[in-house]
Protein backbone atom coordinates (compact mmCIF):
# COMPACT_ATOMS: atom_id res chain seq x y z
CA UNK A 1 0.00 0.00 0.00
CA UNK A 2 1.16 3.48 -0.79
CA UNK A 3 -0.10 4.85 2.51
CA UNK A 4 0.10 4.08 6.19
CA UNK A 5 -3.35 2.96 7.41
CA UNK A 6 -4.49 3.39 11.00
CA UNK A 7 -7.77 3.51 12.84
CA UNK A 8 -9.29 6.72 14.13
CA UNK A 9 -9.09 7.74 17.78
CA UNK A 10 -10.33 4.91 20.06
CA UNK A 11 -13.20 6.56 21.94
CA UNK A 12 -15.02 4.18 24.23
CA UNK A 13 -18.61 4.59 23.14
CA UNK A 14 -19.80 7.95 21.91
CA UNK A 15 -17.60 11.04 21.90
CA UNK A 16 -17.92 12.80 25.29
CA UNK A 17 -18.97 16.35 24.42
CA UNK A 18 -17.14 19.15 26.23
CA UNK A 19 -18.05 22.71 25.34
CA UNK A 20 -14.83 24.57 24.56
CA UNK A 21 -12.87 21.29 24.73
CA UNK A 22 -9.25 21.11 23.59
CA UNK A 23 -9.93 18.65 20.75
CA UNK A 24 -12.15 18.70 17.67
CA UNK A 25 -13.57 15.34 16.55
CA UNK A 26 -14.62 14.43 13.03
CA UNK A 27 -17.52 11.99 13.10
CA UNK A 28 -19.39 10.23 10.31
CA UNK A 29 -22.02 12.99 10.11
CA UNK A 30 -19.30 15.58 9.46
CA UNK A 31 -18.08 14.21 6.11
CA UNK A 32 -19.81 13.71 2.79
CA UNK A 33 -18.95 11.61 -0.26
CA UNK A 34 -18.29 14.78 -2.29
CA UNK A 35 -15.18 15.37 -0.19
CA UNK A 36 -16.41 18.10 2.13
CA UNK A 37 -15.97 18.27 5.89
CA UNK A 38 -18.27 20.38 8.07
CA UNK A 39 -15.39 21.96 9.99
CA UNK A 40 -17.65 24.46 11.79
CA UNK A 41 -19.84 21.70 13.24
CA UNK A 42 -17.24 19.37 14.74
CA UNK A 43 -17.87 18.07 18.23
CA UNK A 44 -15.43 19.17 20.90
CA UNK A 45 -14.04 17.09 23.72
CA UNK A 46 -11.06 16.97 26.07
CA UNK A 47 -8.42 14.33 25.45
CA UNK A 48 -6.15 13.49 28.29
CA UNK A 49 -3.77 10.63 28.71
CA UNK A 50 -0.18 9.57 28.72
CA UNK A 51 0.31 9.61 24.98
CA UNK A 52 -0.43 12.34 22.52
CA UNK A 53 -3.22 11.58 20.03
CA UNK A 54 -2.47 11.07 16.36
CA UNK A 55 -3.54 14.53 15.22
CA UNK A 56 -4.93 14.84 11.72
CA UNK A 57 -3.09 17.02 9.23
CA UNK A 58 -3.47 18.33 5.71
CA UNK A 59 -3.16 15.56 3.14
CA UNK A 60 -4.53 12.83 5.40
CA UNK A 61 -7.38 10.77 3.98
CA UNK A 62 -10.38 9.71 5.99
CA UNK A 63 -11.80 6.44 4.74
CA UNK A 64 -15.38 5.58 5.64
CA UNK A 65 -15.18 1.85 6.23
CA UNK A 66 -18.72 1.07 7.41
CA UNK A 67 -22.17 1.31 5.94
CA UNK A 68 -23.60 1.21 2.46
CA UNK A 69 -20.95 3.36 0.81
CA UNK A 70 -17.18 3.35 1.25
CA UNK A 71 -15.33 6.50 0.29
CA UNK A 72 -12.27 8.58 0.99
CA UNK A 73 -12.05 12.29 1.80
CA UNK A 74 -8.76 14.16 1.46
CA UNK A 75 -8.36 16.67 4.28
CA UNK A 76 -7.16 20.22 3.80
CA UNK A 77 -7.09 23.20 6.15
CA UNK A 78 -7.33 20.90 9.16
CA UNK A 79 -7.72 22.88 12.39
CA UNK A 80 -5.02 22.07 14.94
CA UNK A 81 -6.03 19.63 17.63
CA UNK A 82 -8.32 17.52 15.43
CA UNK A 83 -8.82 13.75 15.52
CA UNK A 84 -11.39 11.49 13.91
CA UNK A 85 -13.65 8.91 15.49
CA UNK A 86 -12.88 5.21 15.43
CA UNK A 87 -15.31 4.59 12.56
CA UNK A 88 -12.73 5.88 10.07
CA UNK A 89 -9.42 4.66 8.80
CA UNK A 90 -6.81 7.39 8.37
CA UNK A 91 -4.50 7.02 5.38
CA UNK A 92 -1.27 8.99 5.28
CA UNK A 93 0.84 8.85 2.13
CA UNK A 94 4.21 7.13 2.49
CA UNK A 95 5.59 8.39 -0.81
CA UNK A 96 5.91 11.71 -2.61
CA UNK A 97 5.03 9.96 -5.87
CA UNK A 98 1.31 9.84 -5.01
CA UNK A 99 -0.82 12.90 -4.38
CA UNK A 100 -3.21 12.37 -1.44
CA UNK A 101 -6.00 13.95 -3.50
CA UNK A 102 -5.31 11.43 -6.26
CA UNK A 103 -5.43 8.51 -3.84
CA UNK A 104 -8.85 9.72 -2.59
CA UNK A 105 -10.01 10.13 -6.19
CA UNK A 106 -8.81 6.61 -7.05
CA UNK A 107 -10.52 5.03 -4.03
CA UNK A 108 -13.79 6.74 -4.94
CA UNK A 109 -13.81 5.52 -8.56
CA UNK A 110 -15.75 2.50 -9.83
CA UNK A 111 -12.91 -0.11 -10.02
CA UNK A 112 -11.88 0.53 -6.41
CA UNK A 113 -15.50 0.67 -5.27
CA UNK A 114 -16.14 -2.70 -6.92
CA UNK A 115 -13.10 -4.19 -5.15
CA UNK A 116 -14.29 -2.78 -1.80
CA UNK A 117 -17.88 -4.03 -2.23
CA UNK A 118 -16.63 -7.49 -3.21
CA UNK A 119 -14.43 -7.65 -0.10
CA UNK A 120 -16.81 -6.13 2.47
CA UNK A 121 -17.59 -8.36 5.44
CA UNK A 122 -20.18 -8.57 8.16
CA UNK A 123 -23.63 -9.95 8.81
CA UNK A 124 -25.47 -7.00 10.37
CA UNK A 125 -23.49 -4.14 8.86
CA UNK A 126 -20.92 -4.50 6.11
CA UNK A 127 -17.49 -3.02 6.66
CA UNK A 128 -14.01 -3.01 5.20
CA UNK A 129 -11.17 -4.55 7.18
CA UNK A 130 -7.85 -2.75 7.35
CA UNK A 131 -6.08 -5.56 5.48
CA UNK A 132 -8.55 -5.27 2.59
CA UNK A 133 -7.89 -1.54 2.34
CA UNK A 134 -4.12 -2.08 2.50
CA UNK A 135 -4.34 -4.57 -0.39
CA UNK A 136 -6.41 -2.27 -2.64
CA UNK A 137 -4.84 -2.21 -6.13
CA UNK A 138 -3.85 1.36 -7.03
CA UNK A 139 -2.62 2.55 -10.42
CA UNK A 140 0.01 5.28 -10.05
CA UNK A 141 0.47 7.48 -13.12
CA UNK A 142 2.99 10.34 -13.24
CA UNK A 143 2.26 13.35 -11.02
CA UNK A 144 1.07 15.57 -13.89
CA UNK A 145 -1.58 13.03 -14.84
CA UNK A 146 -2.59 12.63 -11.18
CA UNK A 147 -3.15 16.40 -10.95
CA UNK A 148 -5.17 16.34 -14.17
CA UNK A 149 -7.43 13.55 -12.85
CA UNK A 150 -7.87 15.32 -9.49
CA UNK A 151 -8.82 18.56 -11.27
CA UNK A 152 -11.26 16.71 -13.51
CA UNK A 153 -12.86 15.11 -10.45
CA UNK A 154 -13.13 18.49 -8.69
CA UNK A 155 -14.79 19.98 -11.78
CA UNK A 156 -17.34 17.13 -11.79
CA UNK A 157 -18.16 17.81 -8.11
CA UNK A 158 -18.69 21.52 -8.88
CA UNK A 159 -20.95 20.65 -11.83
CA UNK A 160 -23.01 18.32 -9.63
CA UNK A 161 -23.42 21.03 -6.98
CA UNK A 162 -24.55 23.56 -9.60
CA UNK A 163 -27.05 21.14 -11.12
CA UNK A 164 -28.43 20.26 -7.68
CA UNK A 165 -28.79 23.98 -6.87
CA UNK A 166 -30.65 24.55 -10.15
CA UNK A 167 -32.97 21.64 -9.46
CA UNK A 168 -33.63 22.88 -5.93
CA UNK A 169 -34.35 26.39 -7.22
CA UNK A 170 -36.79 25.02 -9.82
CA UNK A 171 -38.59 23.02 -7.11
CA UNK A 172 -38.97 26.19 -5.02
CA UNK A 173 -40.42 28.03 -8.02
CA UNK A 174 -42.92 25.25 -8.68
CA UNK A 175 -43.93 25.14 -5.01
CA UNK A 176 -44.50 28.92 -5.04
CA UNK A 177 -46.67 28.59 -8.15
CA UNK A 178 -48.70 25.81 -6.55
CA UNK A 179 -49.13 27.88 -3.39
CA UNK A 180 -50.35 30.83 -5.45
CA UNK A 181 -52.91 28.62 -7.17
CA UNK A 182 -54.25 27.40 -3.83
CA UNK A 183 -54.41 30.84 -2.24
CA UNK A 184 -57.72 32.63 -2.59
CA UNK A 185 -57.37 35.47 -5.03
CA UNK A 186 -58.56 38.89 -3.90
CA UNK A 187 -61.98 39.78 -5.28
CA UNK A 188 -62.37 43.01 -7.20
CA UNK A 189 -64.39 45.69 -5.40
Amino acid sequence: MLAEVRAGHPFRGSVPLVEGGNTRVIQMRDVSPDGTVAWDHLARTDLAGNRSPDWLRDGDLLFVARGARYYAVCLSQVPSGTVCAQHFFVLRSKTEGVLPEYLAWHINRAPSQRYLRNNAEGSDQLSIRRAVLEELPVAVPELARQRLLVNLGAAAVQERRRFEALIHNRELQLDALAQRLLSPSPRPR
